[in-house]
């Protein structure tokens, strides 16, 4: 039922986890796909190669989107290509894996995850919501961490929650032009980012903590992913979307 056929969708952090997952489902959907990458080049080749194969145009492009220069080199790449995007979904960013406290949170921590994940956000859907046409879609990934918060990943949690108050200040900027913007809200997934907590153990006692009592694949949050950018959630603005397995409803 979801069709995209003649979009254009760019992605940041497509090489690999959720972001490969959504350029592979928006390709399946009909969607042409450009992927940002920071520094994995054959891991980003590869998915533009698998995006091809769908029939649908796709290029791969390195950038260091915590820049206004980055962000603007990934978009001006979207407008040779393509001559403009619809879809834009900003899942770029990190999660440092060390437990640390707030009192014992060195500068260095603070700043990086600030950059990466606020400044990344900020810088690239600027430039998306210049290059957009009217009626586009943005989807944000966001985190449980950002509604409830994280101890001992404050720093993480603090950057998620200023994405999804971002989320609802641009929705409410951009409605006149009929592009919609929201955000979905993985809670832990299984991906390369929380590979060392999964491990030794680590799932089952992630699992048990997940009223659905599993962890998510990268493919579980493409899914919502693709209904945002889609006519289906085209009264949809604004929102949060939890794609958590109901663990942000457990304290």
């Amino acid at each position: 039922m979801i069709s995209l056929r003649g979009k254009r969708a760019l992605i940041t952090g497509g090489s690999r986890g959720i972001g490969a997952a959504t350029a592979l489902l928006l390709a399946e959907c009909g969607a042409d796909v450009g992927i940002g990458y920071k520094s994995r080049s054959d891991d980003a080749a590869q998915v533009a190669k698998q995006v091809a194969e769908r029939g649908v145009r796709s290029f791969a492009q390195s950038a260091d989107i915590a820049t206004r220069q980055g962000a603007d080199t990934l978009l001006d790449r979207a407008s040779r290509e393509f001559g403009g995007i619809d879809i834009f979904v900003g899942n770029a960013g990190i999660w440092p894996v060390p437990d640390v406290a707030v009192a014992e949170m060195d500068d260095e921590r603070w700043v990086r995850t600030m950059r990466e994940n606020v400044d990344s956000m900020f810088f690239t859907a600027r430039a998306a919501a210049r290059a957009m046409s009217d009626g586009g879609r943005i989807v944000l990934v966001s985190s449980t961490a950002g509604q409830r918060g994280e101890s001992f990943h404050a720093d993480y949690a603090a950057s998620k929650g200023a994405m999804i108050s971002f989320t609802k200040s641009l929705a409410v900027e951009l409605a006149p032009r009929g592009i919609t913007v929201n955000s979905v809200a993985p809670g832990w997934v299984d991906t390369d980012m929380a590979a060392a907590s999964l491990a030794d153990g680590g799932r089952a006692r992630i699992a048990a903590t997940i009223p659905l009592g599993r962890v998510a694949s990268p493919r579980d949050i493409a899914g919502p992913i693709a209904f945002l950018c889609s006519d289906l959630a085209r009264h949809v603005t604004g929102e949060i979307v939890n794609v958590n397995g109901g663990s942000v409803l457990c304290g």
